[in-house]
């Protein structure tokens, strides 16, 4: 048997990704897209698969395309709609377009044609229309209008952007200008297109609607939606739930409370209930997302209010009504839970891992989920019978590769809190030997360090470099309860620090950790972490940190798209108590900054942006600091191409290795 190999990040580039799974109707079969990356050629191009929920081997659909997406079977389990830009009859689509095809094989066929293109969509009952989204000029009346619009805009010679809205920018790209997401109908057959809120205020969230946002009644006559119904649109608006009639376009609002945040509606089978997302935002901006329900004729209810777990989209209703299933953290997992209405229990259908999409028809269930060890893989669950893989895209390059579980420990944190760590050994780990401490500080601060895969800051290739690393969920961190999330809230830095440096010293008692080979490292609020640990963690403590799209100014920071979280977050507005803002603020206590540190950042991260890691870089160099950047001109807030990502692993292990005493000895040709 061939030995195993350490992990790197072209492996990790080889490997094939999972999207959300669509069951057909009658649950034998399901289609994901599957995206394959190329190093060579610095892209991915993705392809729609069918898996058999029933034994049989996967099948590729599609062959034409390389952005074949959001796969979803017809009512009917007649045809397979998708998203994608093509080439068809001569014409290359501009937009994205809708798109349908056989599933026992065939060519895709364009249905219709949409000049602002089609976002995302949902089969109508009928098998015969789609709801859709499309961003369009609200003022403008009719498909040719916006066709001309569109024509004139690409056309024009200014690059200039102009607005008056609070939201114009979103995480890596600016809101359309001038152009609001509606929703739409398309006939298939004819490809006839109607705008159901053309002459109305009404529009979805401006950041990126989903597919998440809208569902069609089960009697195809209405279409539920959120929306903002604020004149002005942010992107923490507190949103309403609308129904529109499909047939006279009237629209009623049935859920708002200018306190609450109302997301996520699903109709119940018979129609007569929505099921819901709900957030009490006027109370404060951490509480969780419950499980809400409307009944028609009675109003609302929340069903999940003694349930101390935030409840993630999608949500999809059991056949008989009685039950709906959806995903939720607890202790930095993933779980697809199932809640029961009559007697308000949740119970764990699934278990992660991290469960990352799934669907159900027919009493069949189909989970996609991935863990620390593992990519995304794709289980059929089958009443009264195990789970059952239904592929194998990555098992044989898997096979070769030396990847361990992670430790899961809780050491004594702040507050006297026990604070989840997760321990990721190298490959070969030998307790007897001597290793250096990685730490991984994740980003958010309301996020986990999960037990995921993760590409873009991969534990398993971090460890097989032979790094021991640690993930600490810290306070602040998301699946450990509402008390232990917002106990960070005015004063950031503060608890989440006790916890490093706690685990820091847990660790320091094993032998085998180095304690002259510490580094710690992190993305976003990791960045600011590391950052923060720059001014506050005495020098010498740590040898080197990396900072990745990390926040350093929270003055300078109110550039980003989500400006208008700051005083929720901190405790003020910078102008109203500046004081308050700089003693949350890494830059503000720049001056006993001394460890070595590699900025990293992103020329379109509207979340972070990229001035932010060019004040930390410059700060450093004016303080005589050892550092390095690295700037990516055409990387957001994460780095996605996979040269970049190539570079980004490189520059990463490259600084870790020049402040790593012991590596250097060891690199060090023979005298």
């Amino acid at each position: 048997m061939a030995r195993k190999k350490p992990i790197t990040v072209d492996h990790l580039w080889r490997l094939e990704r999972l999207g959300a799974p669509s069951l057909s109707p009658d649950g034998a079969q399901a289609v994901v897209a599957v995206t394959r990356p190329s190093m060579a050629d610095n892209k991915a191009a993705s392809a729609l698969w069918l898996l058999s929920t029933l034994g049989g081997a996967p099948r590729r659909l599609t062959h034409c395309g390389d952005k074949d997406g959001q796969p979803r079977f017809s009512p009917h389990g007649d045809r397979i709609g998708f998203i994608a830009r093509r080439e068809q009859d001569g014409r290359k689509d501009e937009e994205a377009q809708f798109y349908v095809i056989p599933p026992d094989g065939g060519e895709a066929q364009r249905a219709g044609e949409v000049a602002t293109g089609v976002d995302t969509f949902k089969w109508c009952p009928d098998g015969r229309r789609i709801v859709f989204i499309s961003w369009v000029w609200p003022g403008l009346k009719g498909a040719k209008a916006q066709a001309k619009a569109l024509k004139a805009h690409k056309e024009r010679k200014e690059s200039g952007y102009a607005t008056s809205e609070s939201l114009y920018r979103f995480w890596d790209h600016f809101v359309p200008m001038g152009r609001v997401p509606h929703l739409h109908v398309m006939d298939i057959a004819t490809g006839k297109v109607r705008d159901l809120f053309e002459g109305t205020p009404y529009e979805l969230f401006r950041g990126e609607p989903d597919a998440h946002c809208f569902d069609i009644a089960p009697d195809g006559r209405r279409v539920v939606f959120s929306h903002d119904p604020a004149p002005d649109k942010r992107i923490d608006g507190r949103y309403a739930l609308a129904e529109v009639d499909l047939r006279s376009g009237r629209i009623a609002t049935i859920v708002q409370d200018a306190e609450w945040d109302f997301s996520a509606p699903r109709y119940s089978p018979d129609g007569s209930r929505i099921a819901f997302l709900a957030s009490h935002q006027g109370r404060k901006h951490t509480l969780p997302t419950q499980l809400a329900v409307w009944e028609r004729g009675h109003g609302h209810e929340i069903v999940s209010a003694e349930w101390d777990h935030t409840v993630h989209a999608p949500l999809l209703w059991e056949e008989d009504g009685q039950a709906l299933l959806f995903a939720t953290e607890q202790q930095a997992r993933r779980h697809l839970w199932r809640f029961d209405l009559p007697d308000r229990r949740p119970e764990i259908v699934v278990r992660g891992g991290w469960l990352q999409a799934f669907d159900k028809a027919a009493g069949t269930l189909v989970s996609v989920a991935d863990a620390a060890d593992h990519p995304a893989r794709a289980h059929a669950h089958l009443p009264g019978q195990p789970a059952r893989r239904i592929e194998r895209f990555n098992d044989a390059l898997m096979a070769t590769l030396d990847i361990r579980r992670p430790e899961e420990l809780w050491v004594p944190g702040a507050l006297g809190d026990r604070v989840q760590v997760w321990l990721h050994h190298p490959p070969g780990f030998d307790a007897k030997k001597k290793y250096p401490l990685l730490h991984v500080i994740h980003g958010g601060p309301h996020t986990a360090a999960g037990d995921t895969w993760h590409y873009r800051w991969n534990t398993a290739v971090f460890a097989a470099q032979g790094y021991v690393v640690a993930s600490v969920n810290y306070h602040g961190s998301s699946s450990f309860g509402h008390a232990f999330l917002d106990s960070i809230t005015h004063r950031w830095g503060e608890l989440e620090l006790q916890d490093i440096e706690a685990t820091t010293d847990a660790l320091l008692k094993k032998r085998y950790i180095d304690r002259k080979r510490l580094f710690a490292t992190g993305g976003s609020y990791g960045g600011f972490m590391v950052a923060w640990m720059n001014a506050h963690v005495p020098a010498g403590r740590y040898a080197a940190y990396v900072c990745h799209a990390g926040c350093f100014d929270w003055t300078a920071m109110f550039a980003d798209d989500a400006w208008s979280w700051h005083a929720k977050e901190l405790g003020a507005w910078y102008w109203e108590d500046m004081a308050r803002i700089q003693a949350q603020s890494p830059h503000a206590h720049a001056k006993g900054m001394r460890t070595p540190t590699l900025v990293v950042h992103g020329a379109q991260d509207y979340r972070v942006p990229d001035t932010q890691g060019l004040a930390y870089y410059n700060t450093l160099k004016a303080l005589g600091v050892d550092a390095r950047l690295l700037w990516f001109p055409d990387e957001n807030h994460w780095v996605l191409k996979p040269r970049n990502s190539q570079l980004w692993y490189r520059e990463f292990f490259d600084w870790l290795a020049r402040h790593d005493g012991a590596r250097r000895r060891a690199d060090a040709p023979a005298r």
